[in-house]
């Protein structure tokens, strides 16, 4: 679609090898099952919001009563209310799939508060309601109208919210029905609507970060610097890959990222290599910061068992709730900082929900809760490192507005 091939077109600012191997994902690719991801969304930088099965990520607000399972969310009884993910997001592209019965009031607001119930006057909120006489389905309610009525009762929907700056648009069944320029709200948690009565119904949640800006160009090391005094090697390999060999070590960034999404993608070049990305990390001092963990092991056969945290673990913070990487083999994470929540995605799986709520230190985050901007770093762990980055961006979220 127009806004797929967009959105790509955004993140592909990468290494060409990244580029190329985007465009072959891309190729002969049969379109995901509900509620997972292809290969080349994956490669795109796509996660996944919900599992199919559980309430991970996410958090309700009013009187509504909310059911995960059987591949879907669902709301049928319990009152007005909504469901948010417990992460904020900023500028990105959400699609989903949705279904109502002709009496339900349904909708997805995007950018909305995490800690209250997402209205017209505190978000973005579409509406999918087909009979409604001034906000039907398609419309993003206060702004803009749908423009052409589409038929959803009692039907699996697609659709799709791009959320980016202050431009807001929605298409429905691949037709686009409403956009708006706005600028009130700039990051905020998705959430599901239920106006109290009827069926609603959601699957296939998956969203996209837009807005990113690489910070590995793939042919030096410009925009990075090494921790002297540690025996690791970094360097780019002809594969434009950024490595890291041997001993201990960091790498960090030159600039500072403080509420933000990072995305990368990453290979352990041997059996249950130890590595990690180390975030909001304080420059020039050796493994600071919140990590999130590399080390692709489980114990025996059970995924769900991390060994050290496991990857997309935030170490000495909370394991993965699954290790979805395998050694030898590329692998995306995404880790999304926004105050003091953290989460983490592997291969489009969320791994990690997690508040810090230590006692704040803005100092090390190692020592204390820690929401101030700081470097971003790569680790080398011991004499048995050989990992390769590659494609590593991020998007910073916006300055929150001053108080008025």
């Amino acid at each position: 679609m127009r806004w797929l091939a967009l959105a790509t077109a955004l993140l592909a600012t990468g290494p060409a090898a990244m580029a190329q191997r985007q465009a072959g994902a891309a190729r002969n690719q049969p379109e995901a099952a509900p509620n997972a991801l292809t290969a080349a969304e994956v490669a795109e930088g796509w996660v996944l919001l919900f599992d199919g099965e559980s309430p991970f990520g996410w958090s309700s607000r009013g009187d509504a009563v909310w059911t995960e399972g059987g591949g879907m969310i669902e709301a049928r009884q319990g009152g007005m209310g909504s469901l948010a993910t417990t992460t904020a997001f900023a500028n990105y592209l959400l699609r989903g799939e949705v279904w109502v019965s002709a009496d339900a009031a349904a909708g997805v607001a995007v950018r909305a508060p995490g800690q209250a119930s997402a209205t017209p006057e505190n978000s973005y909120l579409v509406r999918f309601q087909d009979g409604h006489a001034r906000w039907p389905t398609g419309s993003v309610v206060g702004l803009a109208p749908g423009r052409a009525r589409r038929a959803t009762v009692g039907r699996w929907t697609p659709f799709a919210v791009r959320a980016e700056g202050d431009r807001i648009s929605v298409e429905v069944d691949g037709r686009p029905c409403a956009s708006a320029r706005d600028a009130r709200f700039q990051a905020g948690s998705v959430t599901l609507t239920y106006g109290g009565a009827g069926i609603v119904r959601f699957r296939s949640l998956r969203l996209q970060p837009l807005s990113a800006k690489p910070l590995f160009n793939g042919k030096d090391l410009q925009g990075w610097t090494v921790v002297p005094g540690h025996p690791s090697v970094y360097s780019v390999t002809r594969e434009g890959w950024l490595n890291v060999r041997g001993g201990n070590g960091d790498i960090q960034t030159t600039s500072s990222h403080g509420d933000f999404v990072l995305q990368l993608d990453v290979i352990s070049n041997g059996d249950h290599l130890n590595s990690g990305v180390f975030f909001r990390a304080i420059p020039g001092v050796f493994w600071s910061g919140y990590e999130a963990q590399v080390r692709n092991q489980w114990q025996g056969e059970e995924r769900a068992k991390p060994v050290d945290f496991g990857t997309g673990g935030l170490y000495n913070r909370q394991p993965a709730r699954k290790v979805v990487s395998t050694d030898r083999q590329w692998f995306t994470m995404t880790v999304v900082a926004v105050g003091m929540h953290l989460s983490t995605w592997v291969d489009g799986i969320q791994v990690t929900d997690f508040t810090d709520q230590r006692p704040v230190d803005q100092g090390n985050a190692r020592n204390g809760a820690r929401s101030a901007a700081g470097v971003i770093t790569l680790q080398g762990h011991d004499p048995t490192t050989d990992l390769s980055f590659r494609s590593i961006r991020v998007a910073d979220y916006p300055a929150a507005p001053a108080p008025k």
